[in-house]
């Protein structure tokens, strides 16, 4: 990815963390928190935070978290609070506190996030984790937004109900997408359904779009083209022999977006 691709995402991020700077820098989706020109936290209300990660997502308890924010938030070091008092792992703690950071900007540095603001000296309270340079979140920023698109580039999805379709003859289902799909009930959006699973909210956008590429959950148009896309599909198109319903279904939708 070329430098230039990187820098769009938030001239002004690059430009703290040439400065070392240290502070909050808040986005009308999310706010990245700096230490030294790097990342050290992140939240979107977009996204699940660290607290839905371990609770919801991992082996953490709601009440010792609870705990954690009450004995140590004020002195913002939960995060030590959490493994010296043996109620995680150091490297559960990692890991899950990388996801959020990555999760959380991805939405915060989305195009049209609105003005930026650096609030200098601004800390959060879960303390000192792990720092990750800002390059990096850029770059993966961009990374997963080219992902997106080349998985299925149907943004309406994002913001969506996920509205699931049955399996054609002999296509499978993982695991993983089964879960998913047991909790989406037509009224639930993917931002939604990572807050019920405790899923980080990028890799639910992605399950999301690989079921609608595999015509497993209906892919959503414009208004305008609402009234096709509830067309029946043709009888030949459903024959129980016919091993590429799901391919078919995905040509009629790529075509009907393109009306």
């Amino acid at each position: 990815m070329s430098a230039a691709a990187v820098v769009a995402v938030s001239p002004l991020l690059t430009r703290l963390a040439a400065e070392r700077a240290t502070g909050a820098l808040f986005r009308e989706r999310g706010t990245l928190f700096l230490e030294n020109g790097r990342v050290v936290h992140a939240e979107s209300p977009a996204t699940p935070g660290l607290d839905v990660l371990l609770t919801t997502g991992g082996g953490l308890t709601p009440e010792r978290w609870t705990d954690a924010v009450n004995q140590a938030g004020a002195r913002r070091q939960v995060a030590r609070f959490l493994v010296d008092s043996g109620g995680l792992a150091g490297g559960e703690l990692e890991i899950c506190h990388l996801a959020a950071i990555f999760d959380a900007a991805f939405f915060a540095l989305s195009p049209g996030s609105g003005p930026s603001r650096f609030r200098r000296g601004a800390t959060h309270w879960i303390g000192s984790v792990r720092s990750v340079p800002a390059a990096a979140v850029e770059r993966e920023t961009c990374r997963r937004r080219e992902l997106l698109d080349a998985v299925w580039p149907y943004p309406l999805l994002d913001t969506s109900p996920v509205v699931p379709r049955p399996a054609a003859p002999g296509q499978t289902v993982t695991a993983r997408q089964r879960i998913l799909l047991d909790q989406a009930d037509g009224v639930r959006t993917p931002a939604d359904l990572a807050w019920v699973l405790g899923r980080p909210a990028f890799h639910t956008l992605l399950d999301v779009r690989r079921l609608a590429a595999a015509g497993l959950v209906e892919t959503p148009h414009a208004p305008a083209l609402a009234a096709a896309a509830e067309t029946p599909l043709p009888d030949w198109m459903t024959q129980a022999q016919s091993p590429d319903v799901a391919l078919l279904r995905r040509l009629r939708d790529a075509l009907e977006a393109s009306l």
